[in-house]
C-alpha cells in the first residue's frame, strides 16, 4: 500500500473512532477514561478484531482530539475523568446522522422536485465557503454554478443543521423548485425517471 492510501487510512479510522465516541457519548451521557475499549466501540467500529491496548490508546486520543475541537468535556467525578458531549457535539453527531440519512433517501421515489441550496458567503470567509462545498459534494449535491447546487430530495434539515454548525444564518438560503431549465441532465445523473 502507497503512502497516500495508508495516510487516507489513518484519517478514516480517526474518523469513525471518534464518531463512536461521540455515538456513545450520546447515548450513555459519559464514559470514563481509560474505560472506552470496554464499552461495546468495538460494535460501533464494524467489530472488527483489534488489539485492546492499540484500541484504548487510539480512544483516548480521539477523546483528546474531539476535547480540543470544542465536541466533548471532561469532568472529575469520584476521583475519576469522565468525557461528556457539549451541545456543539450533539450538533455535529445530528449533521452526521442527517448526512448519513441523505444518502440513504437517494433510494426513494422522486416529487419531482428540486432543492437548490445557494449561499453568498465573504471572501473573509473562505473556509467556511469551503466546507459547506465539500460537505454538499460528499452528500451528492450537483454543482450548478458557483454558489448554487442542486439535489433531487428533502435535505432542509441538513440544510438548517448546516446552517448552525457554520454560523452561516442567511447567508445560505434553501429553495424548493419544480422546473429547472435544461434539466435532462441532473436527472441523468440523479437516475430519475
Amino acid at each position: 500500500m502507497g503512502n497516500i492510501e495508508s495516510e487516507a487510512k489513518k484519517v478514516r479510522r480517526k474518523g469513525q473512532i471518534q464518531k463512536a465516541i461521540l455515538t456513545t457519548l450520546l447515548v450513555g451521557g459519559m464514559i470514563a477514561i481509560g474505560a472506552a475499549p470496554r464499552i461495546d466501540l468495538l460494535k460501533l467500529l464494524g467489530g472488527k478484531k483489534r488489539n485492546e491496548y492499540r484500541l484504548k490508546h487510539q480512544t483516548n486520543e480521539a477523546l483528546m482530539r474531539l476535547g480540543r475541537k470544542g465536541l466533548v468535556t471532561f469532568v472529575l467525578k469520584n476521583g475519576r475523568k469522565f468525557a461528556r458531549l457539549t451541545p456543539a457535539g450533539t450538533q455535529r453527531l445530528k449533521l452526521e446522522q442527517e448526512k448519513a440519512a441523505l444518502r440513504l433517501q437517494k433510494k426513494k421515489r422522486w416529487d419531482k422536485r428540486w432543492r437548490i441550496i445557494i449561499f453568498d458567503i465573504p471572501e473573509r470567509r473562505r473556509g467556511m465557503r469551503s466546507r459547506l462545498r465539500a460537505i454538499m459534494q460528499e452528500c451528492g449535491f450537483v454543482r450548478l454554478q458557483d454558489s448554487v447546487w442542486v439535489y433531487p430530495h428533502d435535505c432542509e434539515e441538513l440544510t438548517a443543521l448546516l446552517k448552525a454548525e457554520l454560523k452561516a444564518g442567511s447567508s445560505v438560503l434553501y429553495m424548493v423548485v419544480e422546473k429547472i431549465e435544461n434539466d435532462a441532465w441532473l436527472k441523468k445523473h440523479f437516475s430519475l425517471e
